[in-house]
């Protein structure tokens, strides 16, 4: 996700999409509260929870993954 106030990055897990991204816009994340609104870019669906933690996890803590993202999301940036 993406803060349309500030242009800053937000990742996070969540088993209902739809559901997380609303509470972002509504200010009941503190972590988002004050950089909404907040736009979906990108997700990536996995059948298992486990290998959506892995993946947030590593894109989060390690630069490279989330470096690699942004290039490939690179036209999506610019608007």
């Amino acid at each position: 996700m993406r803060s349309k106030l500030n242009k800053s990055f937000y990742i996070g897990f969540a088993e209902d999409l739809k559901q997380r991204l609303e509470k972002h816009n509504l200010g009941l994340v503190r972590s988002t509260k004050s950089i909404r609104p907040i736009n979906l870019i990108y997700y990536e669906a996995y059948k298992s929870k486990e290998d959506a933690l892995i993946r947030e996890k590593r894109l989060k803590h390690f630069a490279k993954g989330f470096v690699s993202l942004k290039g490939r999301l690179r036209n999506s940036l610019m608007l």
